[in-house]
């Protein structure tokens, strides 16, 4: 089977001749959990936009879920994002006038499913992060750790081949982040392959692999065995 992600000689230059990646190279397989960390101006949210398909690259192959994302039109682009590609975002990005519920349920939109349908899918994906009881809330009825867990709920709803995790604790408290944390190892071991984004060594020294990144160039650390479930990481 295909990588979910593969970079080959990725460059990224900025106008002015400012160059962001020199010559990435990276392999993600399917249900692997990567961190990929580095401090700010590192590169790593220059190497995420690519990855999932917000910017282009300058030169070098970009291929996500089997698919060369140098040779897609943006109407292709976005059809890719919304069906193999979830996101979760630092900053939630939750409708606040849509219920748990209905967030996570606008995950499924672009696929054309009935609302009933929609709703009953996003029951599921919320259960699956200890939310059942929170569906008719609000955001403003919600919790930091709540918001983000809704928010993964939508990443994960429509069965994507990759999670893209950007710095997915920064905004939480320590066990909040924690419990986020938690959910995500938990979805890595029902088999979703997941990239975390962070700037947190201490995160990323518990996930699996570590691909660092500095100054725009890329060590990878090759990935560790899981622990089983109910060990340590």
């Amino acid at each position: 089977m295909s990588a979910v992600i593969e970079l080959t000689d990725v460059v990224k230059t900025y106008a002015g001749d400012v160059r962001v990646l020199h010559g990435v190279d990276l392999r993600v397989e399917h249900g692997e959990l990567t961190a990929i960390v580095g401090p700010s101006g590192s590169g790593k949210s220059t190497l995420l936009n690519i990855i999932g398909t917000l910017d282009r690259a300058s030169s070098g192959t970009v291929r996500v879920a089997g698919h060369d994302v140098g040779t897609l039109t943006d109407r292709e682009l976005s059809a890719l994002r919304a069906t193999h590609i979830g996101f979760v975002f630092q900053q939630f990005h939750l409708a606040p006038g849509l219920s748990a519920l209905d967030n996570v349920a606008d995950g499924l939109l672009y696929g054309g499913l009935p609302l009933g349908e929609r709703r009953e899918r996003a029951h599921g994906a919320l259960r699956a992060v200890g939310l059942a009881h929170r569906t008719g809330h609000r955001p403003a009825q919600m919790s930091g750790g709540e918001r983000q867990r809704v928010a993964v709920a939508r990443a994960v709803v429509g069965e994507p081949d990759l999670i893209l995790a950007d710095e997915p604790t920064g905004n939480l408290d320590t066990r909040s982040g924690r419990a986020v944390m938690d959910i995500l190892r938990q979805l890595h071991a029902d088999g979703s392959t997941i990239a975390v984004i962070t700037h947190d060594n201490d995160i990323a020294a518990a996930l699996p692999r570590q691909v660092h990144v500095r100054d725009g160039r890329v060590a990878d650390s090759p990935a560790r065995p899981t622990a089983p479930r109910g060990g340590t990481t």
